[in-house]
């Protein structure tokens, strides 16, 4: 832990005795799937059927918005993989402090690399994918991220505050790359063009894409765990 870490999570969490009920809320805000991704995928949904001459524009965006949820997601998992391994703070003895909490913590993350938050780099994608469109509504959307999904992450000990800086960096520039009109227009035609010819597949897919966004992908996470564990053990 370097000494920009230490002293953020340190003031951090020396908010924690001083709020009744804080460690509660937060632990709540970071678990629900509500105060995730559910609200900016719903302003993505609102996007999609906003009327207007920018329509078509707007839907190939959304489709740039969600393959760079997609790829920064990945690549977050890749980075995870490729990179040392990073025990995550409320694990680790060394970084001495007492996580708000912490006897509740399940080890199952105890697999898993610290560096980068994958959920920091998933949903700053899309916030600021919202935010080229939608520039209002994109910083709400920014500022959600930031206080309901990077925050309690730090706050919670499950990420240092430089994996969420680097993952929400990552992120951005993720969502700016997909959504540029020479790379945008090489795949998102093609598929509004397949869910206006097809909508009653389109949608039964983009629902169930939606569904793993919103669970930043836990079935699959958790199979591949499993997975990792087992091969660990033999």
């Amino acid at each position: 832990m370097n000494a920009f870490d230490t002293s953020i999570q340190a003031a951090i969490i020396q908010v924690a005795p001083s709020l009744v009920g804080l460690t509660h809320a937060v632990r709540a805000i970071a678990n629900f799937y509500l105060f995730k991704g559910v609200v900016p995928l719903a302003i993505l949904w609102a996007i999609w059927f906003k009327p207007g001459n920018s329509s078509q524009s707007h839907r190939e965006m959304v489709v740039a918005i969600l393959c760079s949820a997609l790829i920064a997601f990945l690549v977050g998992r890749l980075l995870a993989l490729c990179l040392p391994f990073r025990v995550r703070p409320i694990y680790d003895p060394n970084v001495h402090l007492v996580f708000p909490g912490a006897d509740e913590a399940g080890q199952y993350l105890r697999l898993w690399s610290s560096f980068p938050s994958d959920n920091a780099m998933l949903w700053m994608s899309v916030a600021v994918g919202i935010f080229l469109v939608w520039r209002l509504v994109g910083v709400l959307a920014i500022l959600h991220c930031v206080v309901f999904i990077c925050l309690p992450r730090v706050y919670l000990g499950l990420h240092y505050p430089t994996d969420v800086i680097a993952g929400a960096a990552i992120g951005g520039s993720t969502a700016w790359l997909f959504t540029r009109a020479p790379l945008r227009r090489r795949f998102a035609p093609q598929i509004v063009r397949f869910i206006d010819t097809w909508p009653a597949v389109g949608y039964m897919l983009a629902f169930l894409f939606f569904f793993e966004l919103a669970t930043t992908f836990d079935e699959p996470r958790f199979i591949a765990m499993s997975v990792f564990k087992d091969a660990l053990s033999k």
